[in-house]
């Protein structure tokens, strides 16, 4: 990816490690392991990031 992308994760995060960081893409969402940022990262499309979005947000209730 050579695009300056500005990964962000949960305040929820106990630690520096064990999460995941997000970042906005242009036609979606890029995630990737804040323990192994040199593996890279994986992008979602929009309609996958909302499919995800959704699916976490319902299991709370």
């Amino acid at each position: 990816m050579s695009m300056n992308l500005e990964f962000r994760k949960s305040s929820y995060s106990a630690s520096q490690t064990a999460c995941v960081e997000v970042a906005d893409w242009p036609t979606g969402a890029v995630v990737r392991d804040t323990q192994n940022r040199e593996l890279g990262a994986l992008i979602y499309n929009q309609a996958e990031w909302n499919a995800f979005l959704h699916t976490a947000k319902s299991n709370l209730r």
